[in-house]
């Protein structure tokens, strides 16, 4: 589902592959200097946080990728798109999840896509806090180097659904049926940000929502999430490149859980539920 046929030359890949591996350890050196340390954070437009972190982290792949591929474009979360017209194009985000790393929380991480023609090509989300790192390609995950599948949950009542913050789906999309199904599910939690993902990915959840994503949230975790034999849509089944949004989960979920957030939510005396 969503998935071109948009492949690597496979002399390239060994190459590309040891770019990331490169790029996340560097990434983590600058990263893991400040993590839980004193420092400054400033706040964008949009009230995001940033941090010297998330700048010089960035700034230290973006080197690397202009010395060892010359000839690649990058977008970054910090310093914009450099090379707008490369066929190739590195999509980074060197903190995904900013708001853990400014309070000492060790559940963020780098983001690492590289893309062709605006397509996901490999994606990679490390974690330097927690020591582990998935690479995917759409067709295989792995996690510090060995293969990870989503595991298949016989039912959403049997599901472990997690999300960022359950008050941006009240903003951007429908609310009540968003806590329709939570309140189906047998755990909710919101263990967010990338690390959500993750965890649907290597088969500890089932199902990942965030409502509204920028592309450097997303590019990454698109290879990642079907590696391991998931489904990566919008928030509206879609495809998630057309959208500003990402839902993650396993085949057999994946239908049921964009049927409840679009279901008309009824009350009963107890709870919201989902009218089927």
């Amino acid at each position: 589902m969503f998935s071109p046929d948009i492949s690597i030359p496979s002399e390239t890949t060994a190459s590309l592959l040891e770019t990331i591996d490169i790029l996340a350890d560097v990434s983590s050196d600058v990263i893991m200097d400040s993590f839980q340390t004193t420092f400054d954070v400033d706040y964008k437009d949009d009230a995001s946080p940033v941090t010297v972190a998330d700048r010089g982290a960035e700034e230290a792949m973006r080197r690397i990728i202009m010395h060892r591929h010359p000839e690649h474009g990058i977008l970054g979360e910090e310093s914009g798109l450099y090379q707008p017209r490369a066929e190739y194009r590195w999509v980074l985000d060197p903190i995904d999840g900013t708001k853990s790393f400014i309070s000492g929380v060790p559940l963020f991480g780098s983001l690492i896509a590289l893309c062709r023609h605006g397509q996901p090509l490999l994606g990679c989300a490390n974690f330097p806090a927690l020591g582990f790192r998935l690479i995917g390609d759409g067709r295989r995950t792995t996690m510090n180097g060995v293969t990870v599948r989503m595991r298949e949950a016989p039912s959403l009542e049997a599901a472990t659904m997690l999300v960022t913050d359950h008050t941006d789906v009240w903003k951007h999309k429908d609310g009540p049926a968003f806590d329709a199904l939570a309140s189906r599910v047998r755990l909710f939690r919101s263990w967010g940000d990338c690390y959500g993902h993750a965890l649907v990915a290597s088969g500890h959840a089932d199902v990942m929502i965030d409502p509204i994503l920028q592309p450097w949230d997303m590019m990454a975790l698109l290879p990642i999430i079907r590696g391991a034999g998931g489904i990566a849509s919008s928030y509206e089944g879609g495809d998630p490149l057309a959208s500003n949004s990402l839902i993650a989960a396993a085949p057999s979920l994946h239908r049921q859980v964009i049927k409840a957030l679009h279901a008309t939510p009824v009350r009963t005396d107890k709870r919201i539920v989902s009218a089927r």
